[in-house]
């Protein structure tokens, strides 16, 4: 009986973790049926903007792992997801979202969402609840700072802990570590992370060294990070040597460069003395990145070879770089064309949720990379911020 009782329990503990495999499979798979049928931008726009909102409050959780068998253990190890990918994630959608709200008569419980989300990660005298410790949470400050529907000044307390905390990771040669224990590597991400908001809040805030050691720290990656003759980045690059570490020609690795230098140089007012600069960073780059476009309108995990998996979340970031650097007039026309094309795809890529898919999962270390592609928030929200800017600016 005992025996019996015994093998009982074993059946339904295998049961529930084959369940817990199969589940997410057979979901994405009901949830692919009829994707890509979108043919309206703005039905579009309606519909990825209604999901953002949806998943601010409740942001899905983005796995550390590829495993997609036994990942009950995963999950009882505390392997399955990590806290410090949410805040780009969160950064994504908010920015997506504070573009929606500057240029639509949105409803008031959007507001009231986005309120309360800034409640979940504040205090009431600006500061952070929980106090970051890596520098993603600059890429967050900075969605904050996009708001110009709240009194931004009201969270100086968390601007100011953000700036301590980039400036506490500050290497030797003068460049931003992305984490205290990885001191010798400058990694591609970073730029995205901080860039944006050192000039953001170097600017609002008198501080022209924020804004100095930003564009130290995209000239630097330009210098020592880029293939010579393409001018795409590496993963990363060893500060001693030199070397560049990872894949030259990863996608979101484009992104995040991408990110980082247009928002950047959208934060510098006219007449700054570092524009310029940044816009012959930002021509040099536009001319790189198109020539790895497809002909479908996307840019695929690995931009360099056209027979690897097509990236959502690539593609958004580059699409949102194109979109901006079509104020350029000596690129202007090629980076309207680019920026639509992109959209195209993103469209095409989209469940009938709603839901942008397709985005690499999170990467694991340099040079290792995530083969699952999935929906990621991080993509929806720069679908949000494109579409928004696109529609509104009359871009193409």
């Amino acid at each position: 009986m005992m025996l019996q009782w015994i093998s009982g329990i074993v059946v339904v503990i295998i049961a529930v973790v084959a369940l817990i495999d199969l589940v997410p499979k057979g979901l994405d798979w009901v949830n692919r049926i009829h994707i890509g049928r979108y043919q309206d931008k703005q039905i579009w726009n309606q519909s990825i903007t209604s999901i953002g909102i949806k998943w601010l409050s409740r942001t899905p959780k983005i796995k550390v792992t590829d495993q997609t068998r036994l990942i009950a253990i995963d999950m009882m190890q505390g392997n399955y997801t990590r806290t410090s990918i949410q805040h780009w994630q969160e950064a994504a959608l908010l920015l997506g979202l504070a573009e929606y709200v500057k240029r639509n008569d949105a409803p008031a419980d959007t507001t009231k969402k986005i309120k309360d989300f800034l409640a979940s990660k504040m205090d009431a005298e600006g500061n952070w609840l929980k106090k970051p410790e890596h520098v993603d949470t600059a890429i967050l400050a900075y969605a904050i700072m996009k708001l110009d529907f709240i009194d931004v000044d009201r969270y100086r307390g968390a601007l100011d802990a953000t700036w301590e905390l980039i400036r506490a990771h500050i290497g030797q040669e003068g460049s931003v570590l992305y984490r205290t224990f990885m001191g010798k590597y400058r990694y591609v991400d970073t730029i995205g992370f901080i860039c944006p908001f050192l000039v953001a809040y170097g600017i609002r805030y008198g501080k022209e060294e924020c804004v100095e050691l930003a564009v130290r720290q995209i000239k630097q990656y330009e210098q020592y990070g880029m293939l010579e003759g393409h001018h795409i980045p590496s993963h990363a690059y060893q500060v001693d040597s030199k070397m560049p570490l990872g894949l030259y020609g990863w996608g979101r690795g484009l992104g995040w460069f991408a990110i980082g230098l247009i928002d950047a140089w959208n934060e510098l007012p006219e007449g700054h003395e570092r524009k310029p600069l940044l816009e012959a960073s930002i021509i040099q780059f536009a001319k790189s990145a198109v020539v790895f476009q497809q002909k479908q309108g996307n840019w695929n995990w690995t931009v360099t070879r056209e027979e690897s998996i097509p990236d959502s979340s690539t593609t958004a970031t580059l699409g949102w770089f194109m979109l901006n650097a079509s104020q350029i007039p000596a690129i202007s026309e090629m980076c309207k064309a680019s920026a639509n094309q992109a959209i195209q795809y993103l469209m095409k890529a989209t469940r009938r949720s709603g839901a942008v898919d397709f985005s690499q999962g999170d990467t694991k270390d340099i040079g290792v990379y995530s083969m699952l592609f999935n929906v990621l928030p991080f993509t929806q929200g720069f679908c949000i911020r494109l579409m928004n800017v696109q529609v509104h600016s009359k871009v193409g």
